[in-house]
């Protein structure tokens, strides 16, 4: 098992960067490949995915902990993905943003395609960082 964890600084509160990384409708916005997404109850999501010139759908559980401050999930089928996602408030009107993505490296491999080792690790280590780009600017230009 492998295991990334990155984080970032948005310029909004808690509670409404607590309030967009629950919007799954919006993950195609933010979360680089995710062509579609929407809730399926309220713990479960469906994810329609780009993956080599096709795509794969698959779903995922989340749960919320910590007083709505820390949201973990994992897919149910498709490659094993777990992770969390943390939210520190710095003060009234910043947030950091936590995440921790563990993933088995062949599965990844065998669903999306791409390297193995170093070069896995550091493609999904960019697409995360601008996932999280991403994500901090959705938030910050919905509060202007």
């Amino acid at each position: 098992m492998s295991i990334l964890e990155e984080q970032i600084e948005v310029g909004a509160p808690a509670d409404a960067t607590w309030e967009h990384l629950h919007r799954v409708v919006d993950y195609p916005r933010f979360v680089d490949g995710v062509l579609h997404a929407h809730a399926r109850g309220a713990h479960r999501c469906h994810l329609d995915v780009a993956v080599d010139g096709g795509h794969r759908e698959f779903d995922a559980y989340f749960s919320d902990l910590g007083g709505g401050r820390v949201m973990t999930w994992q897919t149910l089928d498709g490659p094993q993905l777990r992770g969390a996602v943390a939210l520190r408030p710095l003060g009234a009107e910043r947030t950091r943003v936590q995440v921790r993505i563990e993933y088995e490296p062949d599965a990844v491999a065998e669903v999306f395609g791409g390297g193995h080792g170093f070069a896995q690790a550091s493609a999904i280590e960019r697409t995360v960082r601008s996932d999280l780009e991403q994500f901090k600017r959705l938030v910050e230009d919905e509060r202007r």
